[in-house]
Parts: structure tokens; C-alpha cells; sequence
């Protein structure tokens, strides 16, 4: 009989994902006998088909847009994944009677928050989160949970949060932490920055993007030619895949 494990990744389209490589990488290197399979499914609601046609599937990531969507079709959440509102990686449990038990849980907060820690000290007490969606609550309750105090940035003016037309170069001065957790920048739109003043910038700022193609981005090259801190995404996603193994793996 083969016992080959299977794990996998769900989303649409999937064209841009690197989680099949780096876990084959993984798999092949630690003589792992498993194979990660991508799933590139037109809704979420396709999720039980795959986990019936699959027994042998014990772990999935979950990537845009079904990251919000898998949680009604799960068992149980993680306290992370409750608070953010977003599942990005499903561990799958399986009863006597071979039946899946389906358990939520949220990496991001664990890559973000192992990338950026090296970078702070105690002077960075404030931070801005540019971007509102999935991510950005990722980021923000792991902020929280580093002792910052942090504010969204909109492009749109709502309740509880600034706009890109509020961030004064005396505002920057005062938020020294800076994430990006928009798509702005990211590859084929390598020329585009967030709008920032970015001459207020200085060498006690950190300057955190989530994109990672390219590599360096130009809100990190503005950044870095007004001394501050610069740093991508890859790592925070290597974490986040590690984490995930961890997490199929009942480590958390």
C-alpha cells in the first residue's frame, strides 16, 4: 500500500504561487515521502470534493481569493485565524471512521512577526499598516503583539483610519515602523511606490514590504535613499511555509 502523504494548495488562479516548489525542495532534500499537489479551483466550495478524492491529504495552504471563504466549510478555527479573519493553512484530521475534521489556522502573523522582529528596538513604539485587506490584519495584530501601537492607511477616508493625504512629513516623523501590505509595486507595476512623503524618511525608519517580486521594490529603494531600514517579503513567506508544516505537523 503507499503511504505517500499528500499536502497542497487551493486558490485561483495559481500561476504565482512558489509553495509547490519549495515543499517538493523540501521533500526531495529531508527524504520526505510526500508529494504537494496544487488545487486551482474555480470556488471554495469545491474544498470537501478535494479533501473526499484525496484520503491520503493531510495539510493545505489557501491563497487569494478563498482565504475568507474556506472558513464556513472548516471545524474549528485557531485564535489567530478568528481574530484576522482569514485562514491560510488547513490542517486535516481524520476520524476512526476516516472522516476529515477541518482546522483553521493563520501563518502570516507568525512569518510577519519572526521576519520584522530582528529589526526593531525599543524606539519603534508606532507604526502605519498601508493596505487594508487580508494581509494588513495579519500584520496589525502582529504588531499588537510587538508592543507597537499602529494605524491603517486607505486610499479612501474611513472611520478609525488615515488616508495617504494625511501622512504629513511631520505625521512620518512619529511612525517610524512603515508596512506594506498593498499590491502596489508589485510585479509587472515594479515603477509604482505608495504615496508617501518619502523625504521625511531617516535611518531610525523600518520600511517592511510584503511584496517580494521584485525583489527590491521601489517603495524599498525610496526608502533606503533616505537611510531607513528596508526589508521584502520572501522571508516572511519562507516562515510562513515552515510554519505550515509545523502547523500539519501538530507542532502548534
Amino acid at each position: 500500500m503507499d503511504d505517500r502523504q499528500e499536502y497542497g494548495l487551493i486558490g485561483h488562479p495559481l500561476g504565482h504561487s512558489f509553495s509547490r516548489r519549495f515543499f517538493t525542495e523540501k521533500f526531495l532534500h529531508e527524504a520526505i515521502d510526500a508529494e504537494y499537489l496544487n488545487f486551482d479551483i474555480p470556488s471554495a466550495d469545491e474544498l470537501p470534493g478535494i479533501i473526499a478524492n484525496h484520503p491520503r491529504l493531510r495539510g493545505l495552504n489557501v491563497t487569494i481569493p478563498y482565504k475568507q471563504a474556506v472558513i464556513p466549510l472548516l471545524d474549528t478555527l485557531s485564535d489567530e485565524a478568528r481574530e484576522i479573519g482569514a485562514v491560510n493553512v488547513i490542517r486535516i484530521e481524520r476520524k476512526e471512521d476516516g472522516s476529515p475534521i477541518l482546522r483553521g489556522f493563520n501563518s502570516d502573523i507568525i512569518g510577519f512577526t519572526e521576519s520584522i522582529k530582528p529589526l526593531l528596538s525599543r524606539k519603534h513604539r508606532n507604526a502605519l499598516v498601508l493596505g487594508t485587506g487580508g494581509a494588513s490584519k495579519a500584520v496589525g495584530l502582529g504588531l499588537t503583539k510587538l508592543g507597537l501601537d499602529w494605524q491603517y492607511v486607505s486610499r479612501s477616508r474611513r472611520e478609525g483610519m488615515l488616508t495617504y493625504d494625511d501622512l504629513t512629513p511631520r505625521l512620518m516623523r512619529d511612525f517610524q515602523v512603515i508596512v506594506n501590505c498593498s499590491p502596489v509595486g508589485m510585479f509587472p507595476h515594479i515603477g509604482e511606490a505608495p504615496l508617501l512623503p518619502y523625504e521625511a524618511l531617516s535611518g531610525q525608519h523600518i520600511l517592511f514590504d510584503l511584496v517580494y517580486n521584485p525583489v527590491e521594490t521601489l517603495f524599498m529603494r525610496l526608502g533606503a535613499q533616505h537611510g531607513a531600514t528596508v526589508k521584502n517579503g520572501l522571508e516572511m513567506l519562507h516562515l510562513q511555509a515552515l510554519s505550515s508544516w509545523d502547523i500539519w505537523n501538530q507542532k502548534y
